[in-house]
């Protein structure tokens, strides 16, 4: 990989400038200690990373509602912040950038988790089709309840709170999972969404929830500094829309029209076949006036082909991340890259976590 690629030039994101437009995307590592709190693990963990043009960090919840799968780190109480403050210490010394994205997970929850051994919640008592990860196992998502109209505002201002604490842990910024099934996109959704009051019904009543809490993150850290992540058609989570492209050129043009700094998409499956369903990524691309972040599938081909044809400004990448800590240097030198372990994503301690070896430590054992 010769070093003129444009993944490794910088990129001007609102106030802040990325040294190449790698983003390491949101990924869940079930790793969080006691209170749902950032591990010493995470401080070195997302420091080993801080290369990258953007740290996401892994989605974390707003409230104790919000939680969906066990040791999912929050953003909701004093303690976590001061777990994350630690995250953002570490990476900011290392001349790292790094953004937290928060989410409620809606209807993927179970039982044990939420607050008093209650239902889940979603925009209808629609059961999702699939498994969540609780008490070291997969087990059967739980039955959720509808949320009560008098409930929403409440939710709404869950993400501000949550806002409001990321920035006080020092994050550069903040992005919304508006993604992958979960709260936001079970609203926006009409295979979930079956509800017929005002967040119900048509395109502008589904994507109100996800609207709405744009506009109270933004107003908090600023437009300049929220991000947020969408899906079209991904079936990640048991999710489905009927037409999902006019729902989220609608979504994009309201995200435009509240300036925020980036969009990033789904393109396809999350995880699996870029081509699941057909959509339109372009029109959204051209709908926005903030950064586009492409995501799903990337190879450092396809990226550099996207890149030069103007279709994205940045592009994250996942497990390539989980596997290489360093991988903007592997890339600048053409380096051999290390293999995902699969078997070490969710859970467990520093294998598979904060034991990659980096080049320098893989050349000095040869």
């Amino acid at each position: 990989m010769s070093t003129s690629s444009k993944l490794l030039e910088p990129y001007k994101l609102g106030p802040t400038t990325l040294p190449n437009r790698l983003v390491m995307a949101p990924l869940t590592r079930n790793r969080a200690v006691a209170g749902m709190v950032p591990s010493p693990l995470a401080v070195e963990y997302y420091g080993q990373r801080a290369s990258a043009g953007l740290l996401i960090t892994e989605a974390s919840q707003i409230s104790q509602q919000g939680q969906g799968y066990q040791d999912t780190p929050g953003i909701y109480s004093k303690e976590q912040v001061a777990g994350w403050r630690k995250v953002t210490e570490r990476v900011h010394g290392r001349g790292g950038r790094i953004f937290i994205q928060i989410w409620h997970v809606g209807r993927i929850s179970h039982t044990t988790l939420q607050p008093n051994g209650g239902a889940p919640v979603g925009p209808s008592a629609i059961r999702a089709k699939g498994k969540t990860f609780v008490g070291g196992t997969f087990s059967d998502i739980s039955e959720p309840r509808a949320l009560a109209l008098e409930e929403i505002p409440g939710i709404v201002d869950d993400f501000r709170r949550a806002t409001v604490n990321a920035i006080e842990a020092g994050f550069d910024g903040v992005e919304i999972h508006g993604a992958n099934g979960y709260l936001l996109d079970q609203f926006a959704k009409d295979g979930a969404n079956k509800r017929t009051d005002a967040y119900g019904g048509s395109i502008e009543n589904r994507a109100r929830l996800m609207l709405e809490v744009t506009k109270a993150v933004a107003s908090e850290a600023g437009p300049e500094r929220t991000g947020i992540r969408i899906s079209p058609v991904t079936p990640s989570n048991d999710i489905s829309d009927s037409d999902p492209q006019p729902l989220f050129e609608h979504i994009v043009d309201h995200l435009n029209a509240l300036k925020l700094i980036y969009i990033h998409v789904i393109e396809g499956a999350t995880g699996g076949p870029r081509d699941v369903a057909p959509f339109d990524y372009r029109s959204l691309r051209k709908r926005f006036n903030g950064a586009y972040i492409a995501n799903n599938g990337y190879d450092f081909a396809l990226a550099n082909k996207v890149l030069a044809a103007n279709e994205a400004d940045l592009i994250a990448f996942g497990k390539l991340f989980i596997a290489n800590p360093d991988l903007v240097e592997r890339l600048k030198r053409g380096a051999p890259l290390n293999a995902p372990d699969k078997a070490t994503f969710y859970g467990g301690d520093a294998k598979g976590y904060t034991d990659y070896p980096t080049l320098s430590e893989a050349l000095a054992t040869q």
